[in-house]
């Protein structure tokens, strides 16, 4: 295997990010909701405009060309394909099966199987479990291009692996990972990009990811109350925090879809406000990511802003978190 061990690179240009580390906690807890969620009532805009520059890093050293880093910028995701091949690819699948088939994960918080079949669907914090998936959430190929993103070097605020399986993967609901992490996490701003690295093929007959471009730069209030432990059903399938129809067909209008496909070993990166969803897996052919949220350090969790605590911390880390599966 051949993934870059190469630490991340200290970065003084924004250092005014990390000093705010330094205030107290207290003071960092009573953070403005600039994003609110969850409501009793329909607002009086279907969509908020973001607060949050989209590339905050272009100066910073990192794999992304200028003109990559402009694609993000204007459609909230850009995919690059061909990234890892050859035994570097097999490595990281070989890892994968090993980590989905371990009968100790069966059955824990930490992992989600289907219904059916009880296989393992989706495993968390991946990046704790594995060794070589812990070297893959450092690599520069990775991590360098969420640095030059979010503006500062990050850590993984939510790592896993997704299966979705051939004739028997079901889809998911359209939403935003910023809506569920403010709400439910307390992330407070968008800041945080996430980085999916598919192990299979993708195509348009096994349920890849679709996104709505565009739709990154608008933020979409959500009806509903959170109810008390709302990830042990949302990770199986996501009832609250879900775009209303009239918003999506406003943003479809004005942006349409898009569905990124390519051969096995591409890295699809998409901003933490981008709308996505997917299909079911119809095809004989599985499909399969491995999937990093990089945050910035000061942008980390604080108490969530529509839910009644935080979920746990295989699902949101902090910056100091040492999560184990025996913690």
């Amino acid at each position: 295997m051949t993934v870059s061990n190469n630490p991340l690179n200290t970065v003084t240009a924004h250092k005014q990010y990390c000093e705010m580390m330094d205030i107290p906690s207290a003071q960092r807890e009573t953070v403005q909701d600039e994003y609110p969620t969850r409501l009793a009532s329909a607002p009086a805009s279907l969509t908020l405009p973001r607060r949050d520059a989209v590339v905050k890093g272009r100066d910073l050293t990192g794999p992304l060309s200028q003109e990559q880093l402009d694609e993000f910028e204007r459609k909230g995701f850009l995919f690059i394909p061909n990234l890892i091949s050859g035994e570097e690819l097999e490595a990281l699948c070989h890892e994968m099966t090993l980590l989905m088939s371990n009968d100790a994960y069966r059955d824990q918080e930490f992992s989600v199987t289907e219904p059916e079949s009880h296989n393992i669907r989706s495993l968390f914090a991946v990046h704790r479990l594995s060794e070589r998936l812990g070297q893959l959430a450092i690599d520069e190929r990775l991590a360098g291009a969420a640095r030059q993103i979010i503006g500062g070097d990050p850590y993984v605020h939510q790592s896993r692996i997704n299966y979705k399986p051939g004739f028997a993967g079901k889809g998911f609901n359209w939403h935003s990972d910023f809506e569920t992490w403010h709400a439910e996490d307390g992330m407070p701003n968008m800041h945080a990009v996430s980085a999916s690295l598919i192990l299979t093929d993708n195509h348009e007959f096994n349920g890849p990811l679709m996104l709505i471009p565009g739709s990154h730069l608008e933020f979409v209030p959500c009806l509903g109350e959170t109810p008390e432990d709302n990830h042990k059903s949302s990770l199986k399938a996501q009832e609250i925090g879900v775009p209303s129809s009239e918003a999506l067909t406003q943003l479809v209008a004005k942006h349409g879809i898009e569905a990124p496909k390519g051969k096995a070993g591409g890295l699809l990166l998409f901003d933490c406000n981008t709308l996505h969803a997917s299909n079911a897996n119809l095809s004989p052919d599985p499909r399969s990511n491995v999937f990093f949220v990089f945050n910035r350090p000061d942008n980390r969790c604080v108490e969530p802003f529509a839910a009644p605590s935080q979920r746990p911390s295989f699902l949101a880390h902090r910056p100091d978190d040492r999560w184990t599966p025996d913690a």
